[in-house]
């Protein structure tokens, strides 16, 4: 740990904790894109780099890789069934599902075809996936070349879609990530629209929450807080412009902010972000946060070489 810096307060205060992971010699990751934790907190980075997917213990000791050879662009990942991780690759147009050994058991999507631009038949870019926390339906977010929300029974099987371009309810601009609670109720976070919808599991809008800027990533933890990563920065919008991120937003069930952490702007200093892309918590409920830090970069000036683009936050 390079220095004790915390951030967020009250019950969502954290220690950011910098180069937290310990790889081998040889091994590195050009930025991460998705993070998921298992039963026994290993912590599943899902990154751009020759290894996609990295395996760390909760402590930062690595533990193995995986995914060389099948990934192209990792995008998103996250926690299914019976000990496996959904992992969704926007460059190749498919969602694998794999073991935690990264076996693949299945996969959703025709790899290296993508389907017409906005055509609204799967998949273009897809970027994420939740599940049903009580038959183990898939739901798919899709994404960047589509505005739709796909439902696929446990086995693969398209079962229903929704959504379309644009603003209004049940309408998307950049589908960008998506989690479920513990009753069903579907979290989606509607990124250029600047809000995250609600819907149940039948495709039904209940809500939309207008108070984040650029939701990236969602995540709820066993109590029901939302967590929300907030690109911020972006699209024409000033890295200076203070208090609209990036950071990590926690609210409630009901769309109110209980704690905004990250208030330092942008930036790659201790307790600043850059791009919040990913994140998940582990069972202490301390926070893993993914940043593609190099490709946000790349839009104004040339990435060093060496770029910070995962941290993880230690609940206090």
């Amino acid at each position: 740990m390079d220095s004790q810096v915390t951030i967020g307060d009250g019950d969502f205060k954290y220690m950011v904790l910098e180069n937290w992971e310990r790889m081998p010699d040889g091994y590195s990751w050009r930025e991460t894109a998705g993070v998921a934790t298992d039963e026994k907190d290993n912590v599943y980075v899902f990154n751009r780099g020759e290894h996609p997917m990295m395996v760390f213990d909760r402590s930062g000791n690595f533990l193995k890789s995986w995914g060389e050879g099948i990934f192209t662009r990792a995008h998103g990942v996250s926690r299914g069934p019976d000990n496996t991780l959904y992992c969704t690759d926007d460059g190749d147009h498919t969602v694998r599902q794999c073991d935690l050994d990264g076996n693949v058991l299945m996969t959703i999507g025709n790899p290296g075809e993508a389907s017409g631009l906005f055509s609204g038949r799967p998949f273009n870019r897809c970027t994420h996936t939740a599940t049903d926390p009580d038959n183990g339906d898939i739901y798919v977010t899709d994404g960047y070349g589509n505005s739709r929300i796909h439902k696929y029974s446990p086995d693969g099987n398209l079962i229903e879609s929704w959504g379309a371009p644009g603003t209004g309810e049940g309408e998307f601009n950049i589908i960008h990530n998506i989690c479920t609670d513990s009753n069903g109720y579907i979290y989606v976070c509607d990124r250029e629209n600047h809000r995250v919808q609600v819907f149940n599991k039948n495709g039904i809008f209940e809500a939309a929450w207008s108070n984040v800027h650029r939701p990236c990533a969602i995540y709820i933890d066993a109590e029901q807080k939302v967590y929300v990563a907030e690109l911020g920065y972006g699209n024409n919008v000033s890295k200076d412009v203070p208090n609209i991120g990036p950071r990590i937003s926690v609210l409630d069930q009901t769309g109110k902010v209980l704690e905004r952490i990250g208030n330092m702007g942008y930036g790659f200093d201790t307790g600043q972000f850059a791009a919040p892309h990913g994140l998940c918590l582990d069972s202490n409920l301390s926070i893993y946060v993914a940043e593609v830090a190099r490709t946000n970069m790349s839009h104004y000036t040339t990435p060093p070489d060496t770029l910070r683009s995962f941290q993880k936050l230690v609940k206090l």
